[in-house]
């Protein structure tokens, strides 16, 4: 006879079973190899191990292609058929991004309460703020150790025309209110954005009375005053901080309603893995892809010794920055919060690393950093589908680090000199500023002009510094991406209690038999094992 207490229910192992469970249990209990394929004859190779030496191959014959082909000088066809396949890439990673995070965000709010969820939301909110603000201060102690911004760059080079007009307080409004987008549809498309236009004095009064401009010479000097108008328009791109939090507010509404949301919650739930599996024919084909991406951007660069004689010492600050930040900062967090050690951690996401320095994306990263983390660390899926998706769009650790170094360098290229409350809003705004930073290529410079304009700094030597961020934006993103993986690291170690409580084991218990939870039978009775409830038992 069997018993129910709470969540786990009880087996009598003196209840008789057929053939064909038998059968069952025999096929589960059987060990076989999960991730071993059969390469070269009796060579036996993990699919991980294999996918891993395929991007390190991937990679360096990037470099290698890429480099030998700077010595030919392909023609622009050429350089197209090269980046192709690379191309191809990111348009997959970009198709899967938006379901994977609507799913998995649902799927990972739906199987926890409030509390817990809030919980953990609170700390992994924590954690990207405290480590972002780390990486601003420490790339704004190096640059202003190694000086990088020399004034004679700017006037040896053209560092091009002046940038858009940016308003502080109007890039922050726009950041909340692409927190809750009044059309979720066009959320997946489209990102609200304020347009500042300068109308110049004398047409407005030209419209209102043309005579007066005529032959007063002072009209000419009302030339000079501009009227600023601000326009919200629509801009072509992923409004990801507004998918999420429609996605939060949906599942945690899903996992307060218990019972009558478990079709709901099985619904997203299958969709997740359907789309992780999609995912996994695009990650064996990612080696091809980044090699692809790396060659065609080493073609296109320009010269090789201009870059390094001009911004030479800035690239080497933003370098030493994100390596220190990386390898020593983030490492030392995580020991201290859970007393292991992390670069044995960092071996676990040593595939998303790579890809996320491929392909310069963070949210295109996003489903390999998932699979890394479950499959390779055991990092709690409710864990990895709340807190990395929040992670590609929030916590911009590489992203902050990079506008605090070039906005300190563009204002010494100007010789400007920086109050100690310059400093403070450079800080500041460039935390606030790397949140609201999409997670695709080369967004980092985008949001730098919002930083510029904090300080009252020229907008123009951006161009200058657009010439190398094909290379330091790679750099950057996969700090990102590692920076996300610790974070998920340290809120499944400080919520291991409560996921463990939330759906403990399986566990043998001798005297009395076997006992299973109850999310373990299914509709036939049958539990993972093959074991049949006995039918004398009906559950609640």
């Amino acid at each position: 006879m069997s018993s129910f207490q709470g969540d786990v229910i009880h087996l009598d192992p003196m209840i008789p079973r057929d053939e064909t469970n038998k059968d069952k249990r025999a096929s589960v209990s059987k060990k076989l190899p999960k991730h071993e394929v059969v390469f070269c004859g009796k060579l036996k190779i993990k699919k991980e191990t294999l996918l891993v030496v395929l991007t390190v191959a991937g990679v360096c014959l990037g470099l290698l292609i890429g480099s030998l082909l700077r010595l030919t000088k392909p023609s622009d066809t050429a350089v197209l058929l090269i980046t192709f396949p690379g191309e191809i890439l990111m348009r997959m990673l970009k198709m899967l991004i938006i379901p994977i995070i609507i799913t998995s965000v649902i799927t990972g709010l739906a199987n926890l309460d409030m509390k817990k969820s809030g919980k953990m939301g609170a700390h992994a909110a924590a954690y990207y703020l405290s480590t972002t603000t780390l990486a601003v201060i420490l790339g704004m102690l190096l640059v202003s150790a190694i000086q990088p911004g020399n004034p004679r760059i700017r006037q040896t080079h053209s560092v091009g025309e002046a940038q858009k007009t940016v308003s502080t307080l109007d890039t922050f409004l726009d950041l909340i209110r692409n927190l809750f987008p009044d059309n979720i549809i066009a959320a997946c498309f489209q990102v609200a954005q304020t347009k500042l236009t300068e109308t110049p004095a004398n047409i407005l009064d030209l419209a209102a009375n043309i005579t007066n401009l005529t032959t007063n010479a002072s009209a000419e000097s009302e030339v000079y005053h501009v009227k600023v108008s601000r326009t919200l328009e629509r801009i072509p791109n992923t409004n990801i901080l507004g998918i999420i939090v429609f996605c939060i507010f949906f599942g945690i509404i899903l996992s307060n309603l218990g019972s009558e949301g478990k079709p709901v919650k099985e619904f997203f739930s299958i969709l997740n893995t359907i789309f992780m599996k999609m995912i996994v024919a695009v990650i064996w084909y990612s080696p091809i892809g980044i090699c692809s991406l790396i060659a065609g951007n080493l073609v296109k660069m320009g010269s090789l010794s201009d870059l390094i004689e001009t911004l030479g010492l800035y690239m080497l600050t933003v370098i030493v920055g994100l390596t220190i930040h990386g390898l020593i900062t983030l490492p030392l967090i995580f020991y201290i919060v859970t007393r292991t050690n992390a670069y044995r951690f960092y071996a676990g996401v040593f595939q998303a690393w790579l890809t996320a320095l491929g392909t310069a994306s963070s949210a295109g990263t996003l489903p390999l950093t998932m699979q890394c983390l479950e499959e390779n660390l055991k990092i709690d899926k409710r864990v990895t589908q709340f807190v990395l998706p929040l992670g590609a769009t929030m916590n911009m650790d590489g992203t902050a680090l990079l506008e605090g170094v070039a906005a300190i360098t563009i204002a010494q290229m100007y010789q400007y000199s920086l109050t100690f409350g310059q400093l403070v809003t450079i800080s500041v705004t460039a935390t606030l500023a790397s949140v609201g930073a999409a997670a695709i290529p080369s967004a980092g410079l985008i949001t730098l002009l919002l930083v510029l304009s904090a300080i009252g700094v020229p907008t123009e030597a951006v161009g200058l510094l657009w010439s190398i961020d094909w290379f330091l934006d790679r750099l950057r993103t996969s700090v990102n991406v590692l920076g996300d993986c610790i974070g998920a690291g340290i809120v499944q170690h400080l919520h291991k209690n409560d996921l463990e409580a939330a759906a403990s084991p399986v566990e043998l218990m001798p005297e009395e038999g076997m006992s299973f939870r109850k999310s373990d039978i299914n509709d036939d009775g049958i539990c993972d094992s093959g074991l049949v409830m006995s039918s004398t038992k009906t559950l609640p």
